[in-house]
């Protein structure tokens, strides 16, 4: 067991959504309850997950998708390996060995130029081939992170290479992030994700599922489901990060893809978080799962269920539903209006 660091160690991250700019604000209205083990259901980037671990919680991080799930078992589960630069070099060397050009041939000219899609053609068989352990987690993280920094938005949500490219004065994005290389992101990403690595002596968990099917208990459950505005638009997050998932599975990734589109995103999974019409249930499918638990869920105060829909579903099941707000934008978000509430249903 190593001594924890603060959850300022957490390792920056470009993603959408993250809440670690209000970690601190998050465990000041969480630390007044009891409970010591925790799962986070919708984990994302982790941050929340290490605010816990950091805590002296047993944490169990959930998140459907693959490449989150790999950030998760990096960071979360991992008690003490780390990423160094030897396996960094190891990772980025071209091996005696035929590799497969899919990056190249499918994604030409929409989100990397040519060598760095070659480049990410041999990465992605080179970290298929790691032993499915912490490090290889590590070496997955490591790249996604990369590969976000290098995008416009740090989204792969449309064919937009050319804003890389254009000889133009730039209002936003950072051309020299950019322009750095791939191996430079790739060892600064290992090296924050390496110092971010402590053991808090708990059985720390991650796991890739269903936040309704999972097995277990714990004493609080977390949800930071993906979020439905006023308007009735979701976030799509297989949509925004389709490219990083399909580095975690390359071999199936020609299967996977829809070639109607520019962008060859992931061929769509119906979910009822990106419907208006079913969240709710989904939600209250989730509150009925977890109703042994407190359940805590962060929203934002224009969402769809409204706040007052949530906190009416929350009090069938719990006596006591507190609400907590305040004021945040989060990246590319164009909403002024909008706050970040937090529910306590205990």
């Amino acid at each position: 067991m190593s001594p924890p660091p603060s959850i300022e160690r957490f390792p920056a991250t470009r993603y959408q959504g993250s809440k670690l700019k209000v970690l601190g604000w998050l465990w000041e209205q969480l630390q007044s309850l009891e409970f010591d083990s925790v799962v986070d259901l919708f984990g994302g980037t982790g941050s929340v997950s290490y605010l816990f671990k950091v805590q002296g919680k047993q944490v169990h991080y959930n998140d459907c998708l693959r490449s989150n799930h790999l950030i998760g078992k990096a960071l979360i589960e991992n008690p003490s390996t780390r990423f160094e630069r030897d396996d960094v070099s190891a990772l980025l060397a071209r091996r005696q060995r035929t590799y497969g050009d899919f990056i190249a041939r499918t994604f030409g000219g929409i989100y990397y130029p040519d060598d760095e899609n070659q480049l990410l053609d041999v990465l992605a068989q080179n970290l298929a081939e790691l032993p499915g352990d912490y490090k290889q987690a590590l070496a997955y993280h490591a790249v996604f992170q990369a590969c976000i920094a290098k995008r416009p938005y740090n989204l792969f949500h449309r064919a937009n290479l050319y804003m890389r490219e254009a000889s133009v004065e730039r209002s936003f994005g950072n051309k020299a992030t950019w322009d750095r290389p791939f191996a430079d992101h790739i060892a600064k990403a290992a090296s924050a994700a390496s110092d971010a690595i402590f053991d808090n002596g708990r059985a720390n968990v991650a796991t890739c599922g269903d936040a309704v099917r999972l097995e277990g208990q714990a004493d609080l459950a977390y949800l930071d489901p993906p979020y439905i505005s006023a308007k009735g638009v979701g976030v799509d997050y297989l949509g925004f990060y389709h490219f990083m998932e399909g580095l975690t599975e390359y071999s199936n990734w020609p299967e996977r893809f829809d070639a109607r589109y520019k962008h060859k995103p992931y061929r769509r999974v119906e979910t009822p978080w990106a419907s208006p019409a079913r969240i709710a249930s989904a939600f209250e499918a989730v509150f009925e799962r977890w109703r042994d638990s407190i359940l805590v869920v962060s929203y934002r105060s224009d969402g769809v269920p409204s706040v007052e829909e949530l906190k009416r579903m929350l009090q069938r099941h719990k006596r006591k539903v507190t609400m907590r707000a305040r004021d945040y934008q989060y990246a590319l978000s164009t909403n002024q209006t909008s706050r970040e509430v937090l529910l306590i249903a205990e």
